[in-house]
């Protein structure tokens, strides 16, 4: 059924529309834009384009919290060091417990106002390591929670073959490998039947990174790649893995990277915390994309991105929340430009000429390099003919209730949290209002049954 929304304001890509009226069509798309219209239903609040999660890895909600234990162990306490316990965590959940555990996240996700998820896909097989008769059996259950939770998803099996450079697969990453390319390739081939049972899902390209595959796999799929999909790659999280790409390749991952492919718009590297001059310059001319995931980088010890230095060359970048010890992407954007303020001493962090809104400036920039993340155009926040996507904040929070309209951006994403959030609707509809998601109590019930099945979090 259609229907009209009236909201106190929207946010436009030239800025704030009061008392705009959204026409919404049955099928959930934008029909009109009105200003100072009425509508049956009026929305006292701000409405913003739904912010996009470029990156995520779903079953890692189940450990979100439990890697701060660190005092009697005896072993250094880093990304490694996590890592083998989110491997341990990788081999324990059944399909039907990954669904009921992503189901949880991206209900929450829609909570907290993402509208569309890219999931880094790389848990694919059975506990030994065996494949499923269906290769997409555990990407079909993540397309099935995304249908559960309304939220848009991207599905993006990954290319994880190898268990560091030069060296074969460990026992613990049995779940994740794909042998050869055609393996991956068949597995691309199944995932594009599993997005097909959910209007709201498509289907992305990625490899895990430059140490899990082997270098001549690595180039025969980038050169294979058509750019009719999102391409993701994990690529400079870590100090080591920059020094271990150096001793196989003799050039870092993202120097190795940009002379081996065809780098171009599609590519979304995730991470890139350590760069050279040449590879910020590199990966800004070739138009590629970064995915930041600022709470899980702080959480893993892994390094500030240079993001004025990649802004400054005209670099395109995303949020995305990863292992989601946090799912609140005003805190993504937050600490994004606080790390970047602590290091600069300076707080132009958004700055871009002529638009002096830090807090506009944000969600647009995030917005845009996400919506490609997603495989989905990025023209304007609010297109005719496109799915109304959009987080509504409260116009009768305290802060909100007495700023200007100079002055609301900035508000919500420096001063605000999901407190001050009325709701989050997807393709035209409130899949989460007044604090709650509309299938909250099912999907908590049978999120909460599952860990206590695991017991992983005891």
């Amino acid at each position: 059924m259609a229907k009209a929304y009236q909201f106190k304001g929207i946010l436009t890509n030239n800025g704030w529309q009061q008392n705009a009226v959204v026409k919404v069509s049955a099928a959930g798309n934008i029909e009109s834009i009105e200003a100072n219209s009425t509508a049956s239903e009026k929305v006292n609040g701000y409405a913003i384009p739904g912010f996009q999660n470029a990156h995520s890895h779903a079953f890692q909600y189940a450990m979100a919290g439990l890697a701060e234990l660190h005092q009697g162990t005896g072993i250094p306490d880093d990304f490694w060091s996590w890592r083998t316990a989110m491997y341990d965590l990788a081999l324990q959940v059944s399909p039907e417990q990954l669904e009921d555990i992503a189901a949880m996240l991206y209900s929450e996700m829609v909570r907290h106002g993402y509208t569309a998820v890219a999931e880094f896909h790389y848990v694919h097989h059975d506990k030994n390591g065996a494949q499923y008769n269906n290769l997409a059996e555990l990407g079909e259950r993540l397309v099935a929670a995304a249908k559960r939770a309304g939220i848009q998803i991207t599905l993006v099996p990954m290319f994880y073959q190898m268990g560091g450079f030069g060296k074969p697969a460990e026992e613990k990453q049995r779940r994740f490998i794909s042998k050869t390319k055609d393996e991956y390739y068949k597995l691309l081939e199944s995932s594009e039947q599993a997005v097909s049972t959910y209007e709201q899902a498509s289907l992305g390209i990625g490899i895990h990174s430059l140490r899990a595959v082997k270098p001549e796999d690595i180039i025969a799929v980038c050169n294979d790649f058509k750019n009719d999909r999102p391409f993701h790659f994990h690529v400079s999280e870590q100090l080591k893995e920059i020094e271990d790409c150096l001793a196989f390749h003799g050039k870092r991952p993202v120097e190795w990277l940009l002379g081996n492919a065809n780098v171009n718009e599609h590519y979304h590297l995730v991470h890139a915390t350590h760069l050279s001059d040449a590879e910020v310059a590199g990966i800004a001319k070739a138009q590629a994309n970064v995915v930041l995931c600022p709470t899980t980088e702080g959480n893993l010890g892994d390094g500030l991105f240079r993001f004025n230095d990649f802004k400054n060359a005209g670099g395109s970048w995303s949020i995305g929340t990863d292992s989601h010890v946090s799912i609140n992407p005003l805190e993504e954007l937050r600490l994004l430009d606080y790390g970047q303020r602590l290091t600069t001493h300076k707080r132009n962090t958004f700055y871009q000429p002529n638009k002096g809104d830090s807090g506009f400036n944000a969600i647009e920039m995030a917005w845009a390099a996400g919506r490609k993340a997603m495989g989905k155009p990025a023209n304007n926040f609010f297109e005719i003919g496109q799915p109304f996507d959009a987080v509504v904040f409260d116009a009768q929070a305290p802060l909100l209730a007495t700023s200007a309209e100079q002055h609301l951006s900035n508000t919500i994403v420096y001063s605000s949290d999901v407190s001050n959030v009325l709701g989050t609707i997807v393709n035209g509809k409130w899949m989460a209002k007044e604090g709650k998601h509309i299938a909250s109590e099912e999907i908590s019930t049978r999120f909460i049954n599952t860990m206590k099945v695991l017991k992983s979090r005891l």
